[in-house]
């Protein structure tokens, strides 16, 4: 696991924009922890590190779940798979339609999975869950395991524990 210090450095980066997408929400970007080389390898160390050697492939929900996903399958030699929203892959392997809260959403996965694998999820943010439980959903219906979820921040306002089971929060708001 990343040092206390690094930790406290990629947090510093976060941007913080009030009234967005709508009035009341503080939005946290982690955009600038991106942009940053040194916050970024410590994110994805931080992510994989509860789960090191447990996992041989890395699903990354889109859009910036692919990036630390395919940082985290680099620095580990794993694979990378990305979990799309519907319609942007040409055959996929399985989809999962879920429930948000202001509608329905479909997540699909390419035809990259093999029954044995061991699969990492990783994304930016837990807020209500829906997508990181669909993603859970999907690897099931492809025959392979969850080794673990990870992500960057988790809103635990909101509750979306409950809804997707364990997961590993580097940082919680």
């Amino acid at each position: 696991m990343p040092s206390p210090a690094r930790l406290a450095h990629a947090e510093s980066l976060f941007a913080v924009t009030p009234d967005f997408p709508e009035p009341g929400v503080l939005f946290q970007d982690i955009s600038p922890v991106l942009a940053d080389p040194a916050a970024l390898r410590t994110i994805a160390e931080g992510l994989l590190a509860p789960f090191a050697g447990s996992f041989d492939m890395v699903a990354g929900i889109e859009a910036r779940g692919f990036t630390l996903a395919g940082m985290i399958a680099a620095l580990t030699g794993t694979g990378f798979m990305p979990i799309r929203k519907a319609g942007k892959l040409p055959a996929p392997a399985g989809r999962v339609e879920y429930t948000l809260e202001y509608g329905t959403a479909v997540i699909e996965a390419p035809d990259v999975l093999q029954p044995q694998h061991r699969v990492l999820i990783v994304d930016d943010v837990l807020a209500t869950g829906g997508t990181l439980a669909a993603t859970r959903e999907l690897i099931g219906q492809l025959d392979c395991e969850v080794a673990g979820a990870a992500v960057v921040l988790e809103i635990q306002a909101l509750g979306g524990r409950k809804l997707c089971g364990e997961v590993h929060a580097l940082f919680q708001s």
